[in-house]
């Protein structure tokens, strides 16, 4: 049975285009800092829909705004990967 917190993680997997298109992870305080192969794949209103706060873009790495769970969500997502 999957937890509301493995739900979040799949959906944010999903709006940055899938496992293939995740280069790196790594949390940074309330963010998850994302290197990804083709940022044109990321859909920041599905990442916005899964509660971020919001996503910061530079060049093919991607800062997704999340609060405090960014610790968690990051581990979720590399259980995923």
């Amino acid at each position: 049975m999957s937890t509301p917190s493995d739900q979040k993680a799949q959906q944010i997997l999903e709006a940055l285009g899938g496992q293939g298109n995740v280069v790196d992870l790594e949390p940074c305080i309330t963010r998850l800092r994302v290197e990804v192969t083709d940022p044109q794949l990321v859909d920041e209103a599905r990442l916005k829909a899964t509660g971020a706060f919001g996503v910061v873009r530079s060049g093919r790495v991607v800062q997704v705004i999340v609060g405090p769970e960014a610790d968690n969500l990051a581990a979720e997502l590399d259980g995923l990967r």
